[in-house]
């Protein structure tokens, strides 16, 4: 894979359309559009053109064509862009004629984005935010996405950074005033201040989860005993038959997961095998997975039916008791829901319940941690920070402490790709659409 190639590759998905927009960016983008259309347009406007056969002249298409000269445009390389008619023979006709370029070929998947980050156009969080844009299911995950584009880690990530910078220059000025005696107490004082600062602000940060449930969705886990009702209700919530629903006490071996939408917000329902003792080794493995998924879970509907012995629930971080089958007219006592899931009696209580609990658990959208390698990076500059500050305030070695405040600003630059980023960014761009 040549940098200096152009590129170009369908940005509009594939199959049958009225409309194709096929992108290309790189040195020889305004070559194509003079041979393929007759001229270059005017800097980002659409025009009207007759697509041409740089071999034969022969019409191809009539397309607009749009010009974006670099370093303005989303790659930072001159780039254009050909609106064409989506039937397949006319996308095959326009593709063909422009592998006929020299050092002109198909992009590979992510290659435009990748390019956009090498030219300085956006940092590794805006590109994991573009990723997220893509990949957002829910309206809540589209916003927050969105803040992660515009900027809003990577801003906050720069001004940690910018901070521990000018900490380490009070430090190796100190080290200057070492050489000569005792640092001045007031450059100490200033140095131990923007170090509570930064740390202050990161820390808010790391206490801040909300982002990453918000990307990921929120875990809720159905659990309790055989023939609970655990299926019907999972069925119930996914509005279509997921799981086998029958009379039959352990009918559900397996962990079964549905990604919902609950007031914007993601969820992911699992339902899970009824937990009970047995002797049969398959389901024995599925309690104990049910056990396991529910101890992770952000939350656990602990599924109680009115017949039979209430038995425990697994341990769980947050647990909300629901009764079953209230269609039956037995009493289920001390629940804080009653449902009937077969004929939907209390699951608009259920429902609301879960999106009032996933709104509290995924904040209000202020988090700027998204994913884990965002908090892996600054739960390192934190130990880093936290390290130097206990040597200046025990009077340790300055060049210790300088050491450990600039591992602090090269695990922040982690974050915006500043340094260490080609593994980052194999895995990140691997998982993107060919075109973006």
């Amino acid at each position: 894979m040549r940098s200096d190639d152009t590129i170009f590759a369908i940005a509009s998905g594939h199959g049958r359309a009225a409309v194709c927009l096929i992108r290309i960016s790189g040195p020889e983008s305004r070559t194509i559009l003079e041979r393929m259309t007759g001229g270059v347009p005017e800097p980002r406007r659409a025009v009207v053109r007759t697509l041409r056969s740089p071999e034969t002249g022969d019409p191809l298409d009539q397309a607009l064509a749009l010009w974006m000269p670099g370093p303005g445009s989303f790659t930072g390389e001159d780039q254009a862009e050909l609106h064409i008619h989506g039937g397949l023979a006319t996308r095959a006709a326009v593709l063909r004629a422009l592998s006929v370029f020299e050092n002109c070929r198909p992009a590979e998947a992510g290659e435009f984005t990748r390019r956009a980050f090498l030219n300085g156009r956006m940092d590794l969080s805006q590109v994991e935010g573009l990723a997220d844009i893509i990949d957002a299911e829910t309206e809540a995950q589209r916003r927050q996405a969105m803040l992660q584009l515009g900027g809003r880690l990577g801003n906050a990530a720069e001004e940690w950074r910018e901070s521990i910078l000018q900490v380490l220059a009070l430090l190796e000025a100190s080290l200057d005033f070492s050489d000569e005696g005792d640092v001045p107490e007031d450059l100490e004082a200033d140095i131990l201040r923007m170090i509570d600062g930064v740390q202050g602000e990161i820390g808010r940060a790391l206490a801040n989860r909300s982002g990453e449930r918000l990307r990921e969705g929120l875990t809720v886990v159905l659990a309790g005993p055989p023939n609970a009702g655990k299926s019907t209700l999972l069925n119930a919530l996914a509005q279509r038959d997921v799981a086998i629903v029958s009379p039959i006490a352990g009918t559900t071996r397996d962990v079964i997961e549905v990604h919902c939408d609950l007031g914007g917000l993601p969820v992911i329902i699992v339902d899970t095998a009824g937990l009970r003792e047995s002797a049969d080794l398959i389901e024995q493995e599925g309690v104990s997975r049910a056990r396991a998924r529910a101890q992770d879970a952000d939350l656990v509907l602990w599924l109680v039916p009115p017949e039979g012995e209430e038995s425990a629930p697994p341990p769980a971080r947050r647990l909300l008791k629901v009764g079953t089958k209230a269609d039956l007219q037995q009493p289920n006592h001390g629940c804080d829901l009653v449902i009937a899931a077969a004929t939907g009696e209390g699951l608009p209580d259920l429902i609301a319940r879960l999106e009032a609990e996933a709104a509290s658990l995924m904040g209000q959208g202020d988090a700027v941690i998204t994913r884990e390698r965002h908090r892996k990076a600054l739960d390192r500059a934190q130990g880093c920070l936290i390290r130097a500050r206990d040597m200046l305030a025990t009077r340790g070695p300055l060049e210790l402490a300088a050491e450990e405040v600039r591992l602090a600003a090269r695990a922040i630059g982690e974050i915006t790709g500043r340094v260490d980023v080609e593994d980052v960014l194999d895995r990140l761009f691997s998982s993107f659409c060919i075109g973006k």
